[in-house]
């Protein structure tokens, strides 16, 4: 195990871990994006992103797009790159607000981490049809882990953390049981070559309708590109 340092609410941490491991020179078969925050206060990333949608997606929006020629050389026709990202069910209930995706306007954790969690699904259902289109050896999924023990729940409210406490025995995943999915999808034969899913409890299941829906795929994607820097090539895909 080899650590590099990357700061995932830093577009230049990002870029500068992108550079040393380009100069490692080694392949890329499996990315797994899941770093994330939840229910912080209002507040910004270096970069002047809303700390939930800069972290959580545009950072692994950012980190994807720039490894994607090493996954695109890594994967074979027998053995396709892995992209796996990692959303939540909390998915279900967001919005996504495409005129004020910092939530400006009116800020709310819960909207704010909801929204992060659906750019996530809809990011993973592009970017499949973007590597199919191109004919690549790479898959992308999302994964929802289930409700997990760990300390995301710090900005919850005080009642919740002692209800937390004295139930995560009960309903509570171990991290290890909260990673069983996402290991799924990066090694089960299962999933060789298949791309677009979402999954739950090492299951293929159903996302938000609105995850769906290609035109507001389309536009995230693009407004991604433009919010992060980078060529938005594919727009001339269908």
């Amino acid at each position: 195990v080899e650590f590099l340092y990357c700061d995932l609410a830093s577009m230049k941490s990002i870029r500068q871990f992108v550079r040393q491991f380009r100069a490692k020179n080694c392949p890329l078969h499996v990315l797994v994006n899941n770093a994330g925050v939840m229910l912080v206060p209002e507040r910004k990333t270096e970069d002047g992103f809303e700390e939930h949608f800069g972290l959580n997606y545009l950072g692994h929006f950012l980190l994807t797009n720039l490894l994607l020629d090493a996954l695109k050389q890594s994967g074979t026709h027998s053995h396709n790159a892995r992209i796996i990202t990692v959303s939540s069910a909390t998915h279900y209930v967001g919005k996504l607000h495409l005129n004020d995706l910092q939530s400006r306007c009116s800020y709310s954790p819960h909207g704010a981490y909801a929204q992060s969690k659906l750019a996530l699904v809809l990011f993973t259902y592009r970017l499949q049809h973007l590597l199919t289109a191109n004919g690549s050896h790479v898959t992308a999924n999302v994964v929802d882990p289930g409700v997990v023990n760990t300390d995301l729940y710090q900005h919850v409210f005080w009642v919740v953390k002692v209800v937390k406490w004295m139930t995560a025995w009960l309903f509570f995943k171990t991290p290890e049981e909260g990673a069983s999915t996402t290991i799924y999808a990066a090694v089960s034969p299962e999933l060789e070559g298949v791309g677009g899913c979402y999954l739950y409890n090492e299951e293929r299941t159903k996302s938000a309708d609105l995850a769906y829906d290609e035109e507001l795929q389309r536009r995230l994607w693009t407004e991604s590109c433009k919010m992060v820097g980078i060529s938005d090539e594919a727009s001339r895909l269908p």
